[in-house]
C-alpha cells in the first residue's frame, strides 16, 4: 500500500495535468512538427485580450478544420457548447511549469469568442488558484457562459492545502461551494460535481446538501465524476443528475461498457476527461518521449518505454484519418467522441492559443454513418496495453458510496 504522502503526491500532479493537450518538451519531433502545424494560428497568441462582445478572426493552418461554430448540446437541462474547455492546467501545466496568468485568461476569452460557453475547473485544481483565474476570465461574460466546479477532496478551506483522503461531508459541502463562488465571482455554479465518491458518505446525503444549495440559487445543476454505476442510479433517484464526468478517449474506452449506457437510460449528459489522452492523441508523444520529474504521464504505464511503441497504432490510425478529412489527428480523437452520443461534450484543455483554436475547430470535422463504422472497427482493433493511472490514484475511481444506515 502506498503511503497517504505519497499517494497525495501523485493526486496532486494528477489533479493539476488532467485533460492539456500541451506537448512534452522532450517528446521527440512530434511535438515540435505539431507547433509548426499551427504556425499559422499561432499569429493569434500576439493579439491583445478580447472584450466580450467584439470579433475574432479564425485562423488556422490550410490543412486543419477550422472552427464555423459549435452548436450546442444538452447536459440534462443544462446546455452547453457542443465542446468546452477544460482550464486546470492554467495554474500549472503537465511539466509543472507556471502558465503566464493573462495568457490563460487571454485564451478562456478567445475561446469564448469562438463559441465555447462551458468552461471546467475544480476546487483541487491549483488547489484553488485555477477556479480564480477562471472567474477572472469569465468575468466580463459570466452571464452568457456555463462555469463547472467540484468538491470532494479534502482540501483545507481556508489555504487549499490537500489533506488526506476525500471529505464530502454536507457541512464541507456548503463550506467548500462558498469557497467556491468567492474564487470564481460569481453567485451561482452552472453544474457543481462531485470529484470523487466519498466512501463514508451516503450519496443520499451528498444530493441533500446540494440540493439544499439550488434552492437558495447557488448551485443550478449537478453531476459526479468517476464515481460507481450504483451510486450513479441513486444519487439520480435523490437529485437528478445533468452530467457524468470521467476519462474517455480513444486511448481510454472504459465507459463504453457500462457507465455510458447507463447515461443514456437514464437522461444524463457525458463530459470526458483527458478527451485527447493526455496529450497522446494529437501525435504529441512518440517512442522516444520521455516524461519529466513530476509529470503524471511518466507514471502511467501506457506511456512505458515496453507499452508505448505498440500503443503508438492509435496515432497512426489517426495520421491517417487526418489527411483523409485534411483535419489534425487531434480533432479527429476529438470529433470521434462526439460522433458517438449527441449528449458527449469534451472538455480539451490547453495553455496555448493554437492548441486551443485547434481543439474547437474538431467541430467541424464530421463523419457519415459508413465512416465512423469504419473508424469505430479501427479503434476497437487496436489493443491498448497499460494503465491510465497508477493503481493508487485508480483506487478512487469506480467507488461505490455506503448505505443510508
Amino acid at each position: 500500500m502506498q503511503t497517504l504522502d505519497s499517494t497525495t503526491k501523485l493526486m496532486e500532479n494528477d489533479m493539476s495535468n488532467r485533460n492539456s493537450d500541451t506537448p512534452h518538451p522532450v517528446a521527440g519531433g512530434a511535438a515540435l512538427s505539431r507547433r509548426l502545424f499551427l504556425g499559422a494560428a499561432g499569429a493569434l497568441a500576439a493579439a491583445p485580450i478580447v472584450e466580450a462582445g467584439s470579433t475574432l478572426a479564425q485562423e488556422g493552418g490550410a490543412s486543419t478544420a477550422a472552427s464555423s461554430g459549435l452548436g450546442r448540446r444538452r447536459l440534462g437541462l443544462l446546455e452547453v457548447s457542443s465542446i468546452g474547455i477544460g482550464v486546470q492546467n492554467t495554474s500549472r501545466t503537465y511539466q509543472t511549469t507556471i502558465p503566464n496568468r493573462q495568457e490563460m485568461i487571454r485564451i478562456i476569452r478567445t475561446a469564448f469568442e469562438n463559441d465555447v460557453t462551458f468552461f471546467d475547473a475544480a476546487e483541487a485544481y491549483g488547489p484553488h488558484e485555477v477556479e480564480r483565474i477562471l472567474g477572472e476570465g469569465v468575468k466580463p461574460i459570466r452571464d452568457r457562459v456555463a462555469i463547472t466546479s467540484k468538491f470532494g477532496w479534502n482540501i483545507d478551506l481556508e489555504t487549499g492545502k490537500r489533506l488526506p483522503g476525500l471529505n464530502s461531508r454536507p457541512e464541507h459541502i456548503k463550506l467548500a461551494v462558498e469557497g467556491i463562488l468567492k474564487r470564481l465571482q460569481t453567485d451561482r455554479i452552472d453544474l457543481l460535481y462531485q470529484h470523487r465518491v466519498d466512501p463514508q458518505v451516503p450519496i443520499e446525503d451528498v444530493a441533500g446538501a446540494v440540493d439544499n444549495l439550488m434552492k437558495q440559487g447557488k448551485v443550478l445543476h449537478w453531476g459526479l465524476s468517476e464515481m460507481g454505476l450504483n451510486t450513479l442510479r441513486r444519487a439520480h433517484a435523490a437529485l437528478p443528475v445533468a452530467a457524468v464526468q470521467s476519462e474517455y478517449s480513444m486511448l481510454w474506452r472504459g465507459p463504453e461498457e457500462a457507465v455510458i449506457p447507463l447515461c443514456e437510460e437514464l437522461g444524463i449528459g457525458f463530459v470526458p476527461w483527458s478527451p485527447l489522452g493526455v496529450g497522446f492523441l494529437t501525435g504529441a508523444i512518440d517512442e522516444r518521449t520521455r516524461f519529466a520529474e513530476g509529470d503524471i504521464r511518466g507514471v502511467e504505464s501506457r506511456f512505458s518505454p515496453e507499452n508505448l511503441p505498440g500503443n503508438l497504432a492509435l496515432v497512426t490510425l489517426l495520421r491517417g484519418w487526418a489527411e483523409r478529412k485534411q483535419a489534425a489527428p487531434g480533432q479527429i480523437a476529438l470529433a470521434w467522441l462526439m460522433a458517438q452520443k449527441p449528449w458527449i461534450v469534451p472538455i480539451p484543455g490547453s495553455t496555448q492559443m493554437p492548441h486551443m483554436l485547434e481543439n474547437i475547430g474538431a467541430a467541424s470535422v464530421h463523419f457519415e454513418p459508413d465512416e465512423i463504422k469504419e473508424l469505430n472497427e479501427a479503434v476497437a482493433a487496436i489493443e491498448i496495453r497499460g494503465a491510465r493511472l497508477p493503481d493508487q490514484v485508480l483506487v478512487y475511481s469506480g467507488v461505490e458510496a455506503p448505505q443510508r444506515s
